[in-house]
C-alpha cells in the first residue's frame, strides 16, 4: 500500500510501516500545501496518516480516493508513536476510501 505521513508525524514513522511503500509530505515538498494537501496526496496515494484529531470536521472527506488513518498518540514522539505500529499495520488494509479511521491501542 501507498502510505503517505502528514507534517505532523516524524519521517522515522515510516520505516516501521514494514511491507508498505511510505513517504512522508516533507519528502514530498508538500509541507506548505494546507486546503490542497489532501488533493495531492489522493492522486499518487491509498492511505494518509495523520494526528490532527479534528481533520475530519474540518475537512470534507467523502467521496474522496485516499483512506485517512487517524493516530490516537499521546505526542509525536517516536516512543509514543511506537505503541501504535501494530495498530497501524493491522488497519492499513481495511479502510475505505473517503473514510476516517481512528488508529489507537
Amino acid at each position: 500500500m501507498r502510505v503517505v505521513l502528514d507534517a505532523n508525524l516524524p519521517v522515522a514513522f515510516g520505516a516501521f510501516l514494514v511491507g508498505h511503500n511510505v513517504e512522508s509530505v516533507h519528502q514530498r515538498g508538500w509541507s506548505d500545501l494546507n486546503g490542497e494537501l489532501l488533493d495531492a496526496c489522493q492522486r499518487e496515494f491509498d492511505a494518509f496518516l495523520t494526528l490532527d484529531q479534528s481533520l475530519r470536521h474540518q475537512q470534507n472527506l467523502r467521496g474522496r480516493p485516499i483512506a485517512i488513518l487517524v493516530l490516537d498518540a499521546r505526542s509525536n514522539r517516536m516512543q509514543d508513536l511506537e505503541t501504535l505500529v501494530q495498530a497501524v499495520i493491522a488497519a492499513l488494509p481495511s479502510p475505505l476510501p473517503g473514510e476516517v479511521t481512528l488508529v489507537n491501542v
